[in-house]
């Protein structure tokens, strides 16, 4: 680190290490802001303005701030402030892991004397349970596709039992990742509208595109990333199995069923009407031809999902943690299901449990007369 470097150069030799170690895009992406957030915060500090000098950068704005003049207490500071603004737990603690990682960074390649962050605690997450559906909302939710009106968004509509996803990243490391949306892909000059009715082949793919995403989501039980980042050579059309990359860079293999492989297979004869230059292989196309994004995903599961009032309002992820539910709830081995869901721990697979044991309990309050 010279006395000439800037905040910016840092931070982006940061985000390059980030990218070798295999983290993945996602989380690099929010480990940058979070970083970001804090050297933003720091630059107030007059003791960190008036640093010796050695860990002097320039900021944007061309402040200078002394990062080897860090201390624990200009850390707490930092959460306080994000405590004092309403930020969550898991925020709190992605945000922890982040400075954390930085500073180990900067101990090994920018000569800074310690890790300020190494001493931080990290909070308890809370105890919340994922909201899940039941069996036949999911079922409803997967036809709502072929059946659903066209001109209806209901896209982001909150209601009584979930928030706007339940199905953003469980372990709070994980940013939104519309930013990352291919432009090609997005679908908002798509024929949902009242003169594009369902005659309109291009609608008509749509919608066969979207019950195939919403029969893989539940089938497989993959994260929304995993899903976008599908290409056709990893469909294992014979075994029903398809192949996809996890967190750190992890391939495993999934199973789906015979409705997501029928559905699938009408995708894939449907496709050809998106393709277009920015395709390449990819399996599931916005209507500009590009690989379709995660938010757009998010945004069609919310869309199908109004449909039914009286079902949670869930995102992707809660498309999986119902479908990891559902299955502990028909016997499947909590062992299996990590496998499924590619949980590197059984802790964070064993929550299913807590949620199946949460509705039994739920279900005698209900239905037992001495309950």
């Amino acid at each position: 680190m010279s006395p000439s470097s800037t905040v910016a150069e840092v931070v982006s030799g940061y985000a390059d290490h980030l990218r070798s170690r295999d983290v993945s895009e996602h989380t690099a992406r929010a480990y940058v802001a979070d970083v970001s957030d804090f050297l933003d915060h720091a630059v107030h500090s007059t003791k960190l303005r008036q640093g010796s000098g050695e860990g002097h950068l320039t900021t944007a704005s061309g402040a200078r701030i002394d990062i080897a003049a860090i201390e624990l207490d200009d850390l707490r500071s930092w959460l306080i402030a994000l405590d004092d603004a309403g930020a969550a737990k898991s925020t709190v603690a992605r945000k922890i892991a982040a400075v954390r990682s930085f500073f180990a960074y900067g101990v090994s390649n920018l000569a800074l004397p310690n890790n300020p962050a190494a001493r931080l605690r990290t909070p308890k997450k809370d105890s919340r349970l994922p909201t899940v559906l039941k069996p036949q909302q999911a079922a409803d939710l997967i036809s709502a596709a072929e059946n659903h009106r066209t001109g209806v968004t209901g896209v982001g509509r909150r209601r009584k039992g979930g928030s706007a996803d339940n199905g953003t990243d469980t372990s709070g490391l994980m940013a939104d990742d519309s930013s990352t949306s291919d432009p090609a892909a997005d679908d908002t000059t798509t024929g949902d509208s009242a003169q594009h009715g369902k005659n309109d082949p291009l609608d008509a793919a749509k919608r066969i595109r979207d019950a195939a995403i919403l029969e893989m989501l539940y089938a497989t039980a993959v994260r929304v990333s995993e899903l976008t980042g599908l290409d056709r050579s990893d469909i294992d059309h014979r075994a029903s199995m398809i192949t996809v990359l996890g967190k750190g860079n992890k391939e495993r293999r999934v199973p789906f069923g015979t409705p997501a492989r029928r559905a699938l297979d009408d995708w894939l004869a449907a496709r050809e009407l998106f393709t277009g230059p920015h395709s390449g292989d990819a399996l599931f196309l916005g209507v500009r031809g590009g690989r379709i994004g995660a938010r757009q995903v998010r945004e069609l599961v919310h869309r199908y999902g109004s449909d039914d009032p009286s079902a949670p309002d869930i995102g992707p992820h809660g498309l999986r943690h119902s479908a990891a539910t559902h299955m502990l709830d028909r016997g499947a081995d909590l062992r299996q299901i990590q496998e499924l869901l590619g949980h590197s721990t059984m802790s964070s697979t064993q929550i299913y449990t807590q949620v199946s044991m949460q509705r039994l309990q739920d279900t005698y309050r209900r239905v037992h007369p001495r309950a």
